[in-house]
């Protein structure tokens, strides 16, 4: 199966600068290097046949003819491939700075640059012409008419449009890649000559990325090596590989290496799907464009590494920034909703387990931006039948050390009461003994916010509304559901960095236990010891996998299949079984748990992937496919 996968490499070789046979015959032996042998695209630097420091040498027929000499002689060894190669081409008396798209032993189409540099160490105006000053549409290359002008996308047989702009052609106000990627480019490459400047690199990485954000695409970014340098100028050989705005590969930077080969996987799929979702960007009179056809064979290479943990960012400080943004908006979202009801008091169930005591810190944010006395938050706890020590202690501790209005209600004689009105055995510990419990609560929270005139606070997170592990109309609903978009695994990394960054020596230490607290919902009684019997993730899988789904199912619109493919390579560490059994139960249960979305409460999304029916996601509640 052709799951969308395509390998694109970058390659800096040991230029020799005018002399175009040895380039040529580095070319070639970069072509045939094992790295480049199962690549989609290679992408070679700009102007690499001769050298981009030529000068004025660049005037001299001799060296541009040893040139398309040399680029046809180097077509005529290519299979399928895609090789973008970097020359200058005299045409209609001028001459341009080109990318050549080579493939099957063919040169396909010549892209000439558009903006030339000509400020500070760059003077490419005093020998070239820009492509608006191109009058033809080929260009005659060794006898063949060749398709010649910046109107061309390549478009492979395996799903690959490939458009092209040129080192400068990036930096400008308008980029030629935004008006190809209107016409359907799915990848834009970029032969370079960017020299080395302090800071430049880091200007450049942040220009490229952004690029393939905007216009939805991957971006291949190939930058001339030590090679060049030369005079006044040095070059590092940047390679960058970016898609929708992460970047997937870049070089090691190594001043001193001429030679140098980056390696990268990107998806057409995941682009192709975030292009037909994400089309406001589109202007109503695209581009008319050359669509050049070019058959080949896919390779589909799987990435080497996937993120096991796409909602949750690797790097320290990184984290630590995006989970104070998450807990930032949720309290900014209930500060606003109790702003505009009137609403002075907030009641909210505390079981002592993740999701209460994150929406519980959130509350007493909201509160602190409205200057509101914390005692306003009329916090409860219920114990019932599964209730343990360990967490009932949890919930009294936060409560008291919040400043909240404190309360317990115990549930147990009010469901047994309900269970006796319905016939429901007591010792029955099936799904009505679950869901009683649950529906004691929230009528519990809901008659005391009447009553106090207050406003109910939901608890449940992303990752239990996509599996619908939560009781309809129990604790499925509420007044505000502040945790209603963030996934199970960030949930954990807010409270945490609330521990380190906001709390007590007093109130970490709990916020801390409450983190390796076993995920249950604690419906059914504890075991002999007293402890948690019932585990969440037992019953229906990690919750890492969930999460590690859900972004690929929801964000990324993946199929099953692929699905599971990244995740052996995610998780390499689970046996293949638990993959397929988690696989399994979150697809099942994603897809028939649609009706608790339809009618969940008001919540505020804070990240890429939300669940809400007037948002994020309308899917028919009876979907069977």
């Amino acid at each position: 199966m052709d799951h969308g996968f395509r390998k694109v490499v970058c390659a800096t070789f040991d230029l020799k600068i005018g002399d175009v046979n040895a380039n040529k015959l580095s070319i070639l032996k970069v072509l045939w290097d094992e790295r480049c042998q199962n690549a989609d695209i290679v992408v070679f630097p700009e102007l690499c046949l001769t050298g981009y420091t030529c000068a004025d040498m660049f005037l001299r027929k001799e060296l541009t003819d040893r040139a398309l000499t040399a680029l046809f002689e180097i077509a005529a060894t290519t299979d399928d491939r895609v090789v973008v190669i970097g020359l200058p081409l005299r045409s209609e008396g001028k001459l341009f700075n080109c990318a050549a798209f080579l493939c099957n032993g063919k040169i396909l189409a010549v892209i000439p640059k558009t903006y030339l540099p000509n400020y500070n160490e760059f003077y490419e105006k005093r020998w070239f012409s820009s492509s608006v000053d191109a009058t033809v549409d080929t260009a005659e290359i060794c006898g063949e008419e060749i398709p010649f002008g910046t109107d061309i996308i390549l478009e492979t047989s395996d799903g690959m449009r490939i458009g092209c702009e040129i080192c400068e052609d990036l930096w400008v106000a308008e980029p030629p890649s935004g008006k190809l990627s209107y016409a359907g480019a799915n990848i834009i490459v970029n032969p370079s000559a960017s020299n080395e400047l302090i800071c430049k690199r880091e200007y450049r990485r942040n220009l490229v990325a952004m690029q393939s954000a905007r216009c939805n695409l991957a971006y291949v970014y190939a930058s001339a090596g030590s090679g060049e340098s030369t005079t006044d100028v040095v070059y590092s050989g940047h390679h960058i590989i970016a898609e929708c705005g992460s970047v997937k590969a870049e070089d090691s930077s190594c001043f001193l290496s001429a030679a140098m080969i980056t390696e990268g996987v990107i998806d057409i799929e995941k682009i192709e799907n975030d292009q037909i979702k994400i089309n406001s960007f589109k202007p109503e009179d695209i581009p008319f464009i050359r669509y050049i056809r070019v058959e080949r064979k896919a390779y589909d290479t799987l990435p080497g590494y996937v993120n096991a943990y796409p909602f949750v960012p690797s790097d320290v400080s990184e984290r630590k920034a995006r989970c104070e943004e998450i807990l930032n908006l949720q309290a900014s979202g209930l500060a606003t909703r109790l702003k505009k009801t009137g609403m002075k008091k907030a009641v909210i169930g505390i079981s002592g387990g993740l999701d209460s005591t994150l929406a519980l810190l959130v509350t007493r944010e909201a509160f602190k931006l409205l200057d509101y006395p914390a005692s306003n938050i009329i916090a409860i706890t219920m114990p019932g039948f599964g209730t343990t020590k360990q967490t009932k202690t949890s919930a009294d501790s936060l409560m008291e050390l919040v400043g909240a209005d404190a309360r317990t209600i115990d549930i147990t004689e009010a469901c047994r009461l309900h269970m006796k009105d319905i016939g429901q055995p007591e010792g029955v510990y099936d799904v009505t003994y679950e869901n009683i419990q649950a529906r004691e609560r929230t009528k519990i929270l809901m008659n005391v916010a009447n009553k106090e005139g207050g406003l109910v606070i939901g608890t449940g997170d992303l990752s239990e509304l996509a599996l619908g592990w939560c009781t309809y109309n129990g604790d499925h609903m509420s007044m505000y559901a502040v945790n209603v978009s963030v996934p199970k695994t960030l949930v954990r990394f807010v409270i945490e960095t609330y521990a380190f960054e906001k709390a007590t020596p007093e109130m970490k230490e709990v916020l801390l236990g409450v983190c390796n607290t076993i995920i249950s919902p604690e419906l059914l009684p504890p075991d002999e010891n007293g402890n948690i019997r019932q585990s969440t993730e037992a019953a229906i899988g990690k919750y890492d996998l969930h999460d590690f789904f859900l972004y690929n199912y929801v964000r990324c619109g993946f199929s099953k299949e692929k699905i599971r493919e990244l995740g052996y390579i995610a998780f390499p560490k689970l046996p293949k079984e638990q993959i397929d059994q988690t696989l399994e139960t979150f697809i099942r249960r994603f897809r028939t748990n649609q009706f608790k979305r339809s009618c969940i409460p008001d919540g505020p999304k804070v990240g890429s992937v939300a669940l809400s029916p007037r948002g994020d996601w309308r899917m028919p509640s009876d979907y069977e496919g």
